[in-house]
């Protein structure tokens, strides 16, 4: 069930927060919180019933698992080895159904034998579930973690961020679902979260999937061979940037505001990362709590940061990011999405170790130049990610550092008249064929592309809005009123012109990991 359908909108989520609103007043705060579990297990088997069992099996095992490490241990070395089992539990239910269908592809290449395929269906959500449990695990190893069954249940299948994050830690969440917030009236509760999920929908029906026209006839023709121009292959990573940009942030617009609806505050996972003036700065940014997770569990817990020196430091930064990359799918692409991103980070250490440590270098780049080589790095990387092939990537890359014709320019040379020679050199560079139509590009795609930018880099972010939310609730004044209906209508608005879209609507594109 996708938050931008019609069922989901219409009939789950006005069911489930009535049956939240009168379980809360006749029975109690904590009736309401299994009402959440239930409500939650109820859309995780909407989409595959059988593949509720399987969820269902991985919150009990990791909930006991969890519980056993507790408890006060004589032996350190049982506890550790309880430790090990739970992870490896968790990543070998992972592995299975996210990796075994490309490992035997790799073999059956590899050996030149006709494909084994064991139509292994991949469990929605299973990326983010697992890290969670994970964490959960590591946490109650180092530490007393004491919760009951149904929080726990919770705390892994809240449908607001079981599919695509944020990946929560278990102090943000476990706490709200014990004590009922006291200072926050539901109306405001219920305003801010719809105003929220009425953003995030708006992000991803008319931005990102408008802009999902002009990135899949590209990179699809890459993938099956076909020589992209120059122009087109840099028009497709910038569209495709700012389209996972949108679809991403407009779910973790919508993932903040349904939680908020029952007063559940999750984390941000969204600044603004296009701002970015470095790779260390925009993993600060984008998908915050697996930074997070990646940098607190893989990096420093299993791998040990920089404590034993540059080299290894460098190295563990390759390795998180490299398994970070793997964790979005499992595709060569991902893999060399995340040694890149691996790569720049080790050259921005490096470089700001340089330039902090030595006085006969200093750095004069200024912020707009860093800005702007950062974001070139970052939409670099977007195309292996983007690829379902590593040809169809070369290709792409091949077409953006100019060895195939440039392309597109030739059509409006020919509407002002003017010829060009058959075979002159500037026919030669304008030859190219190119996959869209150059005014669906001139009047749709360039468009849209301009406009997404300018949204990305200037208007308020989530937790800009946030910070004004609470300064109009702290503050009760005509003016703040009188803005209010203004921005209540402008959301009306906004909402209504989702809806109309809502026939053409497609998956999030974080849902494939």
């Amino acid at each position: 069930m996708l938050f931008n359908s019609y069922e989901f909108i219409f009939f789950f989520l006005p069911t489930i927060i009535l049956l939240h609103h009168f379980g809360r007043k006749f029975f109690g705060f904590r009736t309401s919180i299994a009402i959440l579990v239930v409500g939650s297990f109820f859309f995780y088997a909407w989409w595959n019933p059988p593949y509720l069992a399987v969820f269902l099996f991985s919150i009990i095992i990791n909930f006991f698992l969890g519980r056993h490490l507790s408890k006060d241990f004589d032996n350190f070395v049982a506890k550790k080895v309880v430790l090990t089992l739970g992870v490896v539990f968790n990543l070998a239910l992972l592995g299975y159904y996210k990796y075994t269908n490309f490992f035997l592809d790799q073999v059956t290449t590899i050996l030149d034998i006709s494909p084994i395929s064991l139509n292994i269906l991949l469990p929605i959500g299973i990326s983010f579930y697992t890290f969670q449990q994970i964490a959960f695990l590591i946490d109650s190893y180092k530490e007393r973690t004491d919760y009951d069954f149904i929080s726990y249940c919770l705390f892994v299948s809240f449908f607001p961020q079981l599919i695509a994050g944020p990946i929560v830690h278990h102090k943000e969440m476990m706490p709200q679902f014990s004590n009922p917030e006291s200072d926050t009236s539901r109306a405001e509760h219920i305003s801010i979260g719809i105003f929220f999920f009425t953003l995030g929908l708006f992000k991803k029906v008319i931005i990102a999937d408008n802009l999902s026209a002009f990135v899949g006839p590209v990179f699809d023709a890459a993938d099956a061979g076909e020589t992209i121009t120059f122009v087109e292959a840099w028009l497709a990573t910038f569209a495709y940037s700012m389209q996972l940009y949108f679809d991403f942030s407009g779910y973790s617009d919508m993932a903040i505001g349904l939680a908020r609806i029952f007063g559940i505050r999750l984390p941000f996972n969204f600044n603004s990362p296009y701002k970015s003036r470095s790779i260390v700065d925009f993993w600060r940014r984008w998908h915050m709590t697996l930074s997070r997770f990646l940098r607190d569990y893989l990096y420093i817990f299993s791998l040990g940061g920089n404590r034993k020196g540059s080299v290894m430091r460098y190295r563990n930064l390759i390795l998180t990011m490299g398994i970070g990359g793997l964790w979005h799918g499992a595709g060569w692409g991902f893999l060399i999405w995340g040694l890149l991103h691996g790569s720049y980070l080790v050259i921005n250490h490096f470089s700001s170790f340089v330039f902090d440590k030595s006085n006969a270098v200093k750095c004069l780049m200024p912020s707009y130049l860093a800005w702007a080589i950062t974001l070139l790095a970052i939409f670099v990387a977007w195309v292996p990610f983007r690829a379902t092939t590593f040809e169809g990537a070369l290709g792409i890359w091949s077409s953006m550092l100019g060895m195939n014709t440039i392309g597109l320019p030739a059509t409006p040379l020919g509407l002002l008249g003017i010829e060009l020679a058959a075979d002159s050199s500037w026919m030669q560079l304008f030859s190219g064929e190119d996959i869209i139509e150059l005014q669906d590009w001139v009047y749709r795609g360039i468009p849209f592309i301009i406009a997404s930018t300018i949204v990305a880099l200037y208007a308020p972010n989530t937790q800009e809005l946030a910070k004004i939310f609470k300064e109009k609730m702290d503050v009760i004044a005509s003016s703040s009123l009188a803005s209010s209906r203004w921005l209540a209508i402008a959301a009306a608005l906004i909402f209504l012109i989702s809806l109309s879209r809502l026939n053409s609507a497609t998956e999030f594109m974080y849902f494939q990991f």
